[in-house]
This record gives C-alpha cells, structure tokens and sequence, in this order.
C-alpha cells in the first residue's frame, strides 16, 4: 500500500553521559521502525524527533517545515510539533473513562485538521465495547489500544511510539498487533515505531532503520534487513509476504499461501483471505537434497540452491530459492561438502513451525 509522504528528515548528534547518539535518517511515511538492542539509541533518537532532548547538534524537517536547526537556533517546542506519543505503559488518566481519555486527544486537533472521526478510531481500534470503563477495568492490551486512538484522535502529522508492545505478555502481544496491521494500512498516519522485536518489526514496519551504539548501521526493507549478513545472528533470516488461505480451528492452525507454497503456522489472530508476512529466521531452517519423511516439521519447501556464502566459525549461508522467495539457512561447511551443495542443485528447505510461531 503506497502512503502519502511525510518527507521527515531527521539527524541528532547528542552526548549522554559515556553515550554519543550520532543518527539521522529520511522517512516519507508507512510505518518506519527504529530496530535494534536495548541501549542502541532508539529511544533517545526518538525523543529528539518527540521535541523531549534538544540534541547538541542537529536538524528535524517534516514537509518542509523545519523544526529543529541547532546551528539556526530554531527549535519548536514538542506541543506545537502535532506529533502523537504512544509510550510503552498507557498513561491513561485514572479517573477518566475510556471515552472521556479519548475525547481529551480531541482537544488538540486543530478544527481544520480533525481528519479522524471518533467513530472511525473506535472501530478501527475494536474498543466500542471498552468506552464507559475507567482505565483500572482494562487489560495491558486495552490499554494500548485506547492509547494510541488517544494519540490518533489529536490529528498528528506524525505518530511516535515507543516499543507500545514492550509492557504487555505474549497473549496480548498477539491480541493488539492486528490492530497495529489496521492502523498501517487503514490511516493515513505516518508512524516512526520503536521496537527490539524482530516479530513486531517483521509484521509491521515498511522500512528499517537498525541502530547500533548510537549510530545508523542499516537501512532498508524488513526482509533486505534481516537478511543482511550483519544483522545479530538470533535475528537473521527473511521475511515473506503471504495469504492467510485456510485455518484449521481444531489443531489452532493457519494455511499461509506464499510463492514458495503453503506452510502451516499457530493461527494466533489471524483472518482467512488477509495479507500477512512470516518471519523465518535462518537458523530454524535445514537443508535437505531429497524430501524427507518422518518428520515433526511440517514444513518442507522445494527450491534450489541460487547462493552459497561462506560465513564465520566454519558456518555456511545458503539461500534457496523457491518461487519467488528466497529462504535462508546457516549449516556447516562440512554439511554442504556431505549434502555436494552446489548452485542450482535441488534442494528442500525444512522449517521448524515453532520459528514462526510469534
């Protein structure tokens, strides 16, 4: 889906104790995460761009507008910025009902800004059944929800979040990123999401800006990014677009038709007929050259050999092309001289289904 632009251009050079943030990157909307380890610089990036850090040397434009210019002397003030922050805890007023938390973001959308009717947000959200309870009656997830059309409802031109999902268990988790998929795909809002997590960022994100000791290292599509050879190894692998073509309610499975065929993943939230993407990390991929039987794995996918790259510590990447996908995997060399790996040979890519399982 194409996005109206933001043309944000951010860059920050800030000292922080031991710590020098030195960063800066261009987004032109969709949802833009701001990926890496805790202590990277993320956050501290993002309250730059929030109008909460005024860095020692930086620039901040958004549709031409400039916002920050150390060297001019110009910084805007964050309430006059129009840009929505969704932090990792909710911070709803206690005494204030659902509706009542959401009609307060109201207050700050300009009249002639005020795209986003109430109706729309709660639906868009799923929080119609939620909007008589004060915030003590919701759950982690709840919220969330109700934070970020908080957030939408105030009209900003941009959305910051910062890791929204860090707070919430694994269940909750699973509840809320459907409704992230909506926000992406259904507003016109551009979002600068920060996020340690591959799941989140592999389902969500349009572009990645990965951040390492306070400086930019990568930049580029979720799946260029967690393929790149430099990305940590528990995070390397692909991400692949697919159709959720079936569900098996009884076992709590989903049928994913991509390219590269159908694979069976735990159906946590999903919709028949609806777009999603699959994480499949590369070191939760065997190799094999002829199919295997008698196997727990139940997915098994056939391609053919297209890369084989040597790695460290006597490791090799092959990447296997099947259909228009391509899958990744790290085994041993001596597995590649055992297996006779060679370019364009046939091979089946075996992936655990618990890889796929977030």
């Amino acid at each position: 889906m194409t996005h109206p632009g933001t043309g944000l251009v951010v860059e920050a050079k800030q000292r922080l104790g031991e710590f020098v943030l030195d960063a800066g990157f261009a987004s032109q909307g969709g949802v833009t995460a701001l990926f890496g380890r805790s202590g990277s610089g993320k956050t501290s990036l993002l309250r730059v761009i929030a109008g909460l850090s005024r860095p020692d040397r930086g620039r901040l434009t958004i549709d031409g507008d400039v916002l920050l210019d150390t060297e001019n002397r110009i910084f805007v003030p964050k309430h006059r910025r129009r840009f929505g922050y969704v932090f990792q805890e909710g911070r709803l007023f206690p005494h204030l009902n659902v509706r009542q938390n959401l009609n307060y973001g109201r207050w700050f959308a300009p009249k002639a800004a005020r795209k986003e009717s109430f109706d729309h947000i709660v639906d868009l959200l799923g929080i119609e059944a939620l909007l008589e309870r004060r915030p003590g009656k919701l759950s982690g997830g709840e919220k969330q929800r109700v934070a970020i059309g908080r957030a939408l409802l105030s009209a900003p031109r941009l959305l910051l979040m910062d890791e929204p999902l860090a707070a919430l268990d694994d269940n909750r988790k699973a509840e809320i990123l459907p409704y992230l998929e909506r926000l992406r795909d259904e507003t016109a809002t551009p979002i600068i999401y920060v996020s340690h997590s591959v799941a989140e960022v592999a389902r969500l994100a349009d572009k990645v800006v990965v951040i390492r000791d306070g400086r930019v290292e990568a930049v580029g599509s979720p799946s260029e990014v967690l393929s790149m050879p430099s990305t940590d190894r528990r995070d390397a692998g692909v991400v692949l677009a697919g159709t959720v073509e079936a569900i098996d309610i009884p076992h709590r499975l989903a049928t994913i038709r991509l390219s590269a065929g159908e694979i069976i993943v735990p159906n946590a939230h999903v919709e028949q007929g609806r777009g999603v993407r699959v994480h499949i990390p590369e070191r939760d991929v065997m190799v094999a050259t002829r199919r295997p039987e008698g196997l727990s794995a139940l997915n098994i996918l056939e391609g053919r050999i297209a890369a084989i790259e040597p790695d460290t510590d006597g490791m090799v990447r092959i990447r296997i092309r099947a259909g228009e996908d391509i899958l990744l995997a790290r085994i041993t060399a001596l597995s590649v001289e055992r297996l006779d790996l060679r370019l364009e040979k046939p091979a089946f890519a075996v992936i655990k289904t618990v890889a796929l399982e977030r």
